[in-house]
């Protein structure tokens, strides 16, 4: 009886410790406010204008202005041979010193399409844009497109997927796969990794060997590109885009396996890029950011990881590569989460959740 006893008390103490810290993650979810801005149609990429306007393209076509304060949303008319076709269509877009920077599924006839990236200057009533780059070889998939966009500097990072070839993304006379820089004017950087030490990479390749990156970001605290990278079933990554080297796809599986449940190969070996975070099984890690504001100053630094099948928020401190600490912020609160943006001023959150753009702020 007495055993029985000291078992029950024991048992009660974990159940209350268990029941404690799932407290502590909802009452932290609790101190978080999430407002409906304006709904919108399959909204894929936004971009800060100024303090009160945000840029948004939906995936079907469209460019719209939304003003925050009155949440009256404006259609721009734009000029892209676009195709919007399985996960393509408008992707990312990027705000910077009045000039608009936009990837795109472009078109290409016979259903086969390039991800590409267009430049045009700002005006509210009609965007005409021309192509400062275009993945070659045009290919005929509607799979992983990838594709976000950053600046750093006078540079202009974008992610391009393998569009489900795998192993092109081991082939740097291809782009698909790849994480490309260039110059914001189109022109090929004089120090990318074909004029260093990688003849045969195509001049704009900076990387190889990633899948479906969805998540690309300039830290404003240590200037570095960081990633995001869908893996298959299972082997999402978090990681540092660095120059001239390899995350391995398809010959690293990232702790995935293919469709079929056969396995792709290691989570990460010597020769490889090693990511800085994975996720087994799959949350399909999709737009990222590092945060810097004044709403939530206590993440200053940290790494905002947002996802479409998990619907979730990570926070990820990563100043210790050894010991990466992760916190899911909120989780099955505005849908799948494709785009996070960090308001200039205020330091407030904006997501493209679902079909709208939604506000978080603390409570």
């Amino acid at each position: 009886m007495v055993v029985d006893q000291n078992y029950l008390e024991v048992k009660i103490f974990f159940i209350s410790i268990f029941v404690y810290l799932i407290s502590i993650n909802i009452s932290f979810a609790d101190d978080l406010n999430f407002k409906k801005i304006v709904h919108l149609n399959d909204p894929w990429g936004s971009t800060f204008i100024n303090s009160n306007e945000l840029l948004i393209t939906e995936k079907s076509g469209k460019i719209k202005l939304i003003n925050l304060n009155s949440r009256e949303v404006l259609e721009i008319n734009h000029n892209l041979n676009y195709l919007e076709h399985g996960q393509g269509g408008l992707l990312d877009i990027l705000f910077k010193d009045n000039f608009v920077y936009i990837s795109y599924t472009e078109n290409k006839g016979d259903r086969k399409t390039s991800t590409s990236i267009a430049k045009g200057k700002f005006n509210k009533k009609n965007l005409i844009f021309k192509n400062i780059f275009q993945a070659k070889p045009p290919i005929d998939s509607g799979y992983h497109f990838g594709s976000r966009l950053a600046i750093d500097d006078n540079h202009l990072f974008a992610s391009a997927g393998e569009r489900g070839q795998g192993m092109i993304a081991q082939d740097p006379t291809k782009h698909p796969g790849s994480i490309i820089r260039i110059n914001i004017d189109g022109s090929i950087p004089k120090d990318n990794p074909k004029f260093i030490d990688k003849p045969d990479w195509l001049p704009e390749i900076y990387q190889i060997g990633v899948r479906n990156p969805q998540g690309l970001t300039l830290s404003p605290f240590d200037g570095k590109i960081y990633m995001s990278n869908h893996g298959a079933r299972g082997g999402d990554w978090f990681g540092e885009v660095k120059k001239g080297e390899n995350y391995g796809w398809k010959i690293l599986g990232w702790g995935g396996k293919n469709y079929s449940g056969i396995p792709i190969g290691p989570k990460w070996k010597p020769g490889f890029t090693k990511a800085i975070q994975y996720w087994v099984p799959s949350i399909a890690t999709s737009a990222i950011t590092i945060y810097k504001g004044k709403e939530f100053s206590e993440w200053n630094g940290h790494a905002l990881i947002t996802s479409l099948k998990d619907q979730s928020l990570r926070k990820l401190i990563f100043t210790d590569l050894s010991n990466v600490k992760e916190k899911i912020i909120f989780k099955d609160k505005i849908g799948r989460i494709r785009d996070i943006q960090v308001h200039p001023n205020t330091g407030k959150i904006y997501f493209l959740g679902g079909d709208n753009l939604w506000l978080m702020e603390k409570s």
